[in-house]
């Protein structure tokens, strides 16, 4: 469970522009599309904070769950797990990153590549309207085959350098999968993710399945069974307990 996950809900990480000239205008015609798709700009500024609730399967594991993630923008981020009766936390309060270690049920700092990762997952909404705020640019890269279908790809590069690869789908303009190393309790590991099963919710579409794999082998599929807006979650909700 100490591991830091890479996600992309509700088009979080999904933001920037083109490092170079000649692929520019291309990047963001493809990002506007992309907020477009998703239920435009007025919806997207619209969320303030999102709760999305879920049942999750560690497949390697053999075990079962359920899974809360809460966002609040524009940089904050919750995950709550309870597995096998016990809750396991990962949280950025918008400048500290902490965790529960599960060893001994009590609370700590992340380790340093840990919190880059969750850091730059916790950016909502703001990161994808305004990603020049949050120093997030893109590249094109062109298509890439997958299953026979030709996806559009970017290479996405946060401002502390970590890069993150997405694909695009071309008829829908909402994202099918990201790839990137993440760090798992001081080890590399290449992550990938895999969303499907978009609904409306409110005015916006949002991904009601996850599925991520861990250098090549499924680590976890997570079913999205309710999804609430703007319920107000506190700043307290963040912060690491004593």
């Amino acid at each position: 469970m100490k591991k830091t996950l890479s996600i992309c809900v509700l088009g979080l990480f999904v933001a920037g522009l083109c490092l170079t000239a000649g692929y520019a205008q291309t990047a963001k015609e493809i990002l506007d599309k992309m907020i477009d798709a998703q239920g435009g700009k007025k919806a997207l500024m619209a969320i303030k904070d999102t709760t999305l609730t879920a049942n999750a399967d560690l497949i390697q594991q053999s075990l079962s769950g359920s899974l809360t993630i809460y966002q609040k923008e524009p940089d904050k981020m919750r995950w709550d797990m309870e597995i096998a009766g016990m809750t396991f936390t990962q949280a950025f309060d918008g400048q500290v990153a902490w965790m529960t270690n599960p060893q001994t049920g009590g609370t700590e700092l992340m380790p340093e590549q840990e919190t880059k990762s969750f850091k730059n997952q916790a950016m909502g909404n703001d990161s994808l309207l305004n990603p020049e705020k949050f120093g997030i640019t893109y590249a094109f890269k062109g298509k890439e085959k997958i299953q026979d279908k030709d996806y559009l790809v970017l290479e996405q590069t946060y401002p502390d350098g970590q890069k993150a690869t997405l694909y695009i789908d071309p008829s829908t303009y909402l994202s099918y999968k990201s790839k990137a190393k993440v760090k798992q309790a001081g080890i590399e590991v290449d992550s990938e993710t895999i969303l499907g099963d978009y609904r409306k919710e409110g005015d916006l579409l949002v991904a009601h399945s996850m599925t991520i794999f861990q250098n090549g082998s499924e680590y976890m599929r997570v079913t999205f069974i309710k999804v609430a807006f703007n319920t107000g979650l506190a700043d307290t909700l963040f912060q690491m307990s004593k």
